[in-house]
């Protein structure tokens, strides 16, 4: 089994990182091989509504110039997915709003690419918006059908200056949790899926309000 981690932080060793790695530690001492991938420092523009992926239905965005791809490919071939932001005025960074919105709804066109993984989100922040932030993260799991652990509070950790994460004593144990609760679910998931048949998939009824 692998996870892939997405980093939304311009910083490597910032305070997402931090809290990614400490997840991701957990998960691997599970037997789970991780992979984490910094999204915060490549150029990532926005999805273009072109509906190109809708058209084509190749599994890809038509934006080529990044490598949203590449990823998109990453997450459909890795059992779990885990999504890290810092929290930029109490909300996802930029960057990685982008590599979400396309990666995703390339899998919504795409038969839904996503379905029954296992992912969750985490947040870094120096005061508040961690929530709210997480809070997005997780609207992009639960809308492809993807299953969400937890640990025992929100997925945030408190720091200013990377490192600082390292003090929060309740957010780094949000943190292992998170990561032994992901690894455990993988699991479970792995064996039951042999044992029991998953629902069958549907096709999406879209009901628009304006008529």
């Amino acid at each position: 089994m692998r996870v892939v981690a997405f980093n939304g932080s311009p910083r490597k060793d910032g305070n997402t990182s931090r809290c990614l790695n400490t997840v991701l530690g957990e998960i691997e001492k599970a037997g789970i091989e991780t992979e984490m991938i910094m999204v915060g420092t490549e150029k990532v523009r926005g999805c273009m509504a072109c509906y190109t992926c809708l058209k084509k239905r190749n599994e890809k965005c038509v934006i080529e110039d990044d490598p949203v791809n590449e990823w998109i490919q990453k997450m459909k071939q890795a059992d779990g997915i885990l999504l890290g932001s810092p929290v930029h005025f109490s909300g996802v960074s930029g960057t990685m709003k982008s590599f979400l919105d396309r990666a995703f709804f390339v899998s919504t066109m795409n038969n839904n690419l996503y379905r029954h993984k296992a992912g969750a989100s985490v947040a870094a922040v120096r005061r508040s918006g961690g929530v709210p932030t997480v809070d997005t993260l997780n609207h992009y799991l639960s809308y492809s059908e993807m299953f969400i652990p937890s640990g025992n509070y929100w997925t945030v950790a408190h720091g200013a200056t990377p490192g600082e994460v390292e003090q929060d004593a309740e957010g780094r144990q949000i943190m292992e949790l998170l990561g032994k609760n992901m690894a455990w679910l993988m699991q479970i998931i792995e064996i039951g899926s042999r044992e029991i048949k998953p629902p069958e998939q549907v096709g999406k009824i879209s009901t628009n309000f304006i008529r």
